[in-house]
């Protein structure tokens, strides 16, 4: 193909021998793959065995499966052995390679759940035949993104308990930030449910996101300098009690018991407090300071928008008291507005009430002083990236199970335990 590409085109096409020699080296990869897997006589393990459940299975036969690799199609020879008193039948071989229920090595598998993590499934089959040089389709990458979004969250829960934790340095403090961000479902998912739209109806699910990042160091201002790569992330759309739980499990799991520290950032939502007094008990709790000032922006465009001027300085001169830690003068300015309407009444009043309650948690200055972060702008960004990019794209709606699987998948990669999680497949086959 080269030398007829040289002749008709004066020089080599590069992009065409390059894939040429790519599909070749996979063909020839493939019959390696193949003649190595079948170089152990089908994993024949004698003429009977020991089945997992203490019964006994004998051996049969030698059945072939075709299986679908990173190299290509090859057929591999298992020892089949069954067992009469349950009247099943499997073949180990399969265990050991990691390949039970399913046509697609554990290699291909990686490279669909990734992909399908990433991108729409639709889409997803066209990269990985432009990339891998693999054909399968955008459903195979569903079913397998799927299952292995399962296999992830076993394998968070295996890995739970003391024995289990990740170090980190000992006198780090350490962040728990949760939050919640909408996921557009399918109608089945959102029947009952009241929500924001036109017609009162709900079209979306919460999935509420957790994330636990250490610091141990502050910057020659006097800022705190998040400690690298140290971010993890859980998610689900679940109840406030399981993600308590599955933020709990995470922040134990990185240590939080050795912290000399621990804080709990939220946006004020009355069961992130819940879920602080419930797990962290002690823990220094911060609502953000931008969703605080956020606050003072909403009811002064609604009480004072009328005079752009006054509404600015008021706000101006709100936030600065909020800066400051002085929550009470923040208060008694709000007190001292003159809503016209009932409605504006209840907005008063409402914000009167959130600052109120919120008070101790909103000593800014306090918190600067003692080299604390006071914004949740870590797990805002997590929403975006990790639940955002892929869930929320235009015209998807999704079942609650295949959202949470794609939730997992992106979770671990994004907490650096993609290559764990794989290691651990490879050490239980």
């Amino acid at each position: 193909m080269s030398l007829r590409d040289t002749k008709a085109l004066g020089h080599i096409d590069l992009e065409s021998t390059e894939f040429h020699i790519r599909s070749s080296m996979h063909g020839l990869g493939g019959k390696i793959l193949e003649e190595l897997l079948n170089s152990d006589n089908g994993g024949h393990q004698g003429q009977k065995i020991i089945c997992d459940n203490d019964s006994e299975a004998e051996f049969k036969e030698y059945r072939n499966k075709k299986l679908q690799t990173v190299l290509g199609n090859i057929s591999v020879k298992r020892a089949y052995y069954y067992d009469s008193a349950s009247k099943t039948g499997h073949c180990p071989k399969d265990k050991d390679l990691d390949v039970l229920g399913t046509s697609f090595s554990p290699g291909l598998r990686r490279i669909m759940s990734r992909v399908g993590a990433y991108r729409p499934f639709g889409l997803g089959h066209d990269d990985i035949k432009e990339m891998a040089g693999i054909s399968v389709t955008s459903k195979e990458i569903e079913r397998t993104a799927c299952q292995l979004g399962e296999d992830v969250d076993e394998f968070y829960k295996k890995k739970e308990g003391p024995d289990n934790v990740i170090p980190f340095p000992p006198a780090a403090t350490m962040y728990i930030c949760v939050d919640g961000t909408g996921v557009p479902v399918v109608k089945s998912e959102a029947v009952g449910r009241k929500g924001k739209h036109e017609d009162g109806e709900a079209k979306t699910r919460e999935a509420k996101l957790g994330c636990v990042f250490t610091q141990t160091s502050v910057d020659k201002d006097g800022y705190p300098v998040r400690d690298e790569a140290s971010t993890s992330y859980v998610g689900a759309i679940e109840n406030a009690e399981d993600s308590g739980n599955r933020i709990y499990k995470e922040s134990t799991m990185r240590g939080v018991e050795k912290s000399k520290r621990t804080c709990v950032i939220g946006d004020g939502a009355f069961w992130i407090w819940n879920l602080a007094e419930l797990h962290f008990y002690g823990a220094i709790q911060i609502v953000d300071l931008y969703h605080a000032r956020e606050h003072c922006w909403k009811i002064g465009k609604e009480i004072l928008g009328a005079d752009k001027k006054k509404m600015m300085l008021w706000v101006k001169n709100r936030i600065k008291e909020l800066d400051q830690g002085k929550v009470e003068k923040l208060i008694a300015a709000l007190e001292k507005l003159s809503p016209t309407t009932e409605t504006e009444k209840e907005s008063v009043q409402k914000k009167v009430n959130y600052f109120d309650k919120n008070k101790e948690r909103m000593r800014y200055k306090k918190f600067r002083q003692q080299g604390l972060f006071v914004g949740s702008g870590v797990i805002e960004a997590g929403c975006r990236a990790v639940i955002g990019q892929r869930l929320k794209q235009s015209g998807m709606h999704w079942t609650v199970k295949h959202a949470n699987n794609i939730i997992a998948l992106r979770c671990c990669m994004s907490s650096n335990r993609w290559d764990d999680f794989w290691e651990s497949r490879t050490s239980s086959a």
